[in-house]
C-alpha cells in the first residue's frame, strides 16, 4: 500500500479522491502506512522545502515549508494516524473509503484525513497565486491517537531547536457540530489521570475493630473529591473529575478489604496547570496521607488562545468562515486533548477548524462530500486571508 500511495500525484486528484486514497491507507497508530512519504511527495511538487521527515520509535513525523516572501508564518498541524477498525457493523470495509449516500465512509474519514485532503486542495491554490507572502509550513505525524510522545511533541521541539516561531497554527481536528463551521476550538481543557492506592488492615468482618477497612477509606475519598471546589475556573472551560474505577482485590465476602484502588481523569480550564491540578487534589486528601500512595499519569497541559488586539489568528479564523458559510463560529475548549497544545504559545495562536465529529472513532465513520467541499473553502479562505488579503496582519508582523 505503501508504494502504490507514494506513486500517486496530486495533479489530477479531486479532494474526493485524495481522501480516498488516504482512507485506502490502513494508518493504525503509529504506523503511517505510506501516508507521510505520499505527503511530502505532493507537498514537494508544490514547492515546498522538507525540513523534516523522520522515524521515531515507529512513529512517522513530517515537517515541510514553502516560503513566498518576508511575512508571517502559519502552520497547517494534523494527524495521518487513527484509531482501529475491523469490518464488523461497517456498511462497507473501513479502509476503502467508498462512497455511499453522498458520504465518503471509512476510518479516518473525519479525524482527521478529511480535513488533511481539504488542506491539500487548499495549499494547491495559495501555491498558485503570485501575491502570497509569508511563510506556510506543514506539521504531519502518525502518533496523535496514541500516547503523543514522539509525533507532535517532537515537531514543536524540531521547531524550536531550529527558533522557527509560528505566528499562527491551524489543527484540522473535527471540530463542527450540527453544520460545519458552527464550532471551532480556540483551547482545549488539560487532562490528567490520577491512581490512588488505599493502604488499610485486612481482617474478619466480625471484628471490625481490629481491622482498618480500605473501602471505607475510598468511599470517603470519593466524596470529598466529587465535591472539590475548582475556583480557578475560566469562563467557558470548567473543570470536570471523573471516578472511573474503584477496584477491590476481594475474594471472599467475610473479609474487611485491607488495599483498595481509586482511579480518577481530571479535564480542567486553562486556568490550571498540571502541577496545580495534582497539589491541589493532594492537599484535599492530607487526612489520609499515611494510609495513601499517589501515581499521577498522562498529563496533558491546557491551551486557550484569546482575542489579540491585532494580527488575531482567531478573529481571521471566525472571519473566514463567515466568508464561506454566512455565520460566526461557536468558541469551543471542550472535548479531549489535542496536539495543539504542542504548538500553542504566548507567541502562536493556535485554532482548531474542520470536518463534523459526530462519527469520529464510530462504527461508518464518515464525512459527507458538501461537508468536505465546505471544509475545503473555509481553509481556502483563512489561507488567502493570511497570506495575501489581510493587509493589517501582514504590515504589523
Amino acid at each position: 500500500m505503501a508504494q502504490q500511495l507514494a506513486e500517486i500525484t496530486t495533479a489530477n486528484l479531486t479532494t474526493i479522491q485524495k481522501l480516498q486514497k488516504l482512507i485506502q491507507a490502513p494508518s493504525v497508530t503509529p504506523d503511517d502506512a505510506g501516508t507521510i512519504k505520499w505527503l511530502s511527495d505532493q507537498l514537494c511538487d508544490l514547492g515546498f522545502e522538507i525540513l523534516l521527515i523522520e522515524e521515531v520509535q515507529g512513529v512517522k513525523n513530517l515537517i515541510a515549508k514553502r516560503h513566498f516572501s518576508p511575512g508571517p508564518s502559519l502552520a497547517f498541524a494534523g494527524h495521518v494516524d487513527v484509531v482501529p477498525a475491523n469490518n464488523k457493523g461497517w456498511q462497507v470495509a473501513p479502509f476503502s473509503g467508498d462512497i455511499v449516500d453522498g458520504c465518503i465512509v471509512g476510518r479516518g474519514a473525519a479525524d482527521m484525513k478529511g480535513g488533511i485532503a481539504a488542506m491539500l486542495s487548499a495549499t494547491e491554490y495559495l501555491c498558485k497565486q503570485p501575491q502570497a507572502r509569508g511563510t506556510f509550513y506543514w506539521l504531519i505525524t502518525s502518533d496523535e491517537e496514541g500516547e503523543a510522545e514522539y509525533g507532535s511533541k517532537r515537531i514543536a521541539q524540531f521547531l524550536h531547536e531550529q527558533r522557527i516561531v509560528l505566528d499562527a497554527c491551524l489543527v484540522g481536528e473535527p471540530t463542527s457540530d450540527k453544520v460545519v463551521g458552527d464550532t471551532i476550538k480556540n483551547g482545549r481543557r488539560g487532562a490528567l489521570s490520577g491512581r490512588v492506592q488505599i493502604n488499610g488492615r485486612a481482617g474478619h468482618v466480625a471484628y471490625p475493630e481490629n481491622t482498618i477497612n480500605a473501602a471505607h477509606i475510598a468511599g470517603e475519598i470519593v466524596s470529598a473529591l466529587t465535591q472539590l471546589v475548582w475556583w480557578k475556573d475560566e469562563p467557558g472551560s470548567k473543570t470536570h473529575l471523573q471516578v472511573t474505577g474503584i477496584t477491590v482485590p476481594n475474594i471472599v465476602d467475610n473479609l474487611v478489604p485491607g488495599e483498595c484502588e481509586i482511579t480518577f481523569n481530571i479535564r480542567y480550564s486553562h486556568g490550571y496547570k498540571s502541577d496545580m491540578v495534582q497539589a491541589l487534589v493532594e492537599s484535599l486528601l492530607e487526612d489520609w496521607q499515611s494510609q495513601l500512595q499517589f501515581v499521577w499519569e498522562r498529563p496533558c497541559e491546557p491551551y486557550y488562545t484569546g482575542v489579540k488586539e491585532h494580527n488575531c489568528f482567531l478573529s481571521l479564523t471566525e472571519r473566514a468562515i463567515h466568508q464561506v458559510t454566512g455565520h460566526y463560529p461557536t468558541l469551543s475548549t471542550s472535548g479531549g486533548t489535542s496536539d495543539g497544545r504542542f504548538f500553542a504559545s504566548p507567541q502562536t495562536q493556535v485554532i482548531e477548524c474542520g470536518v463534523r465529529n459526530y462519527s469520529i472513532h464510530q462504527v461508518n465513520e464518515h464525512v459527507s462530500i458538501s461537508d468536505l467541499a465546505i471544509v475545503e473553502d473555509i481553509y481556502i479562505s483563512v489561507l488567502n486571508n493570511f497570506f495575501i488579503e489581510n493587509e493589517s496582519f501582514l504590515e504589523n508582523l
